[in-house]
């Protein structure tokens, strides 16, 4: 039965990597083929003078593509007030090969580290106001689950009795693996980066506008 159950979770694996094959191919091939920019934004960066609100709320924008957002606390920069800007996320767990759409694991290896193993990311930005212009740092952590056995092991799966049926005891604990915690992997470099520049681009290049409006 467990042998059983295998075979048919790999045959689905297959069958999901051979659609995904058909279908998003040369997506897939270049999410692993496509390096990440090298890293030629400073972190923390330095933003030109614009008004704190529109600031924010790019910052704001331009998070919530990657993960969502836990908490919020909006940069004040007026005569009267100078308040630093921090936003947190709420823990993701990474996306996987087969998930091309979503962009918290960027191209390469992380994404291939996320669908091998489980991979959760959490970001926080701040602003800081300096004189009249930004100071905007982006931390993306990075941790490994850690459980108490992995996913195929065999260790506590219900034996067969010598009549072929399973012999199930009530008072046994489930067989799946159970997260004992966390393992802190360090900040993910290549995805602060890609935020950094989404945000710069942003503030930096304003909308053209369409040429239907004067």
């Amino acid at each position: 039965m467990q042998r059983r159950s295998a075979l048919f979770a790999l045959t689905t694996i297959c069958t999901s990597l051979c659609l995904a094959g058909m279908n998003g191919c040369g997506r897939l091939r270049y999410r692993l083929n496509t390096p990440v920019p090298e890293q030629f934004v400073p972190n923390p960066v330095e933003l030109p003078p614009v008004e704190d609100r529109f600031l924010w709320l790019q910052v704001v924008d331009v998070v919530d593509d990657y993960f969502r957002i836990q908490s919020e606390q909006p940069v004040q920069s007026r005569a009267s007030l100078v308040l630093e800007g921090r936003l947190e996320t709420a823990y993701r767990i990474g996306a996987s090969l087969l998930e091309p759409w979503r962009k918290d694991s960027t191209a390469g290896f992380e994404r291939l580290q996320s669908t091998l193993q489980s991979i959760r990311r959490r970001a926080t930005v701040i602003v800081r106001p300096q004189g009249n212009r930004y100071l905007v740092e982006v931390i993306v952590v990075k941790e490994l689950e850690d459980t108490d056995r992995s996913q195929d092991s065999t260790e506590g799966v219900a034996p067969l009795q010598q009549a072929g049926t399973v012999y199930r005891d009530p008072n046994q604990e489930t067989t799946a693996p159970q997260t004992l915690g966390w393992i802190p992997l360090g900040r993910d470099t290549s995805l602060e980066q890609v935020i950094l520049q989404d945000i710069v681009g942003r503030v930096t290049q304003p909308d053209t506008p369409s040429l239907g409006h004067r």
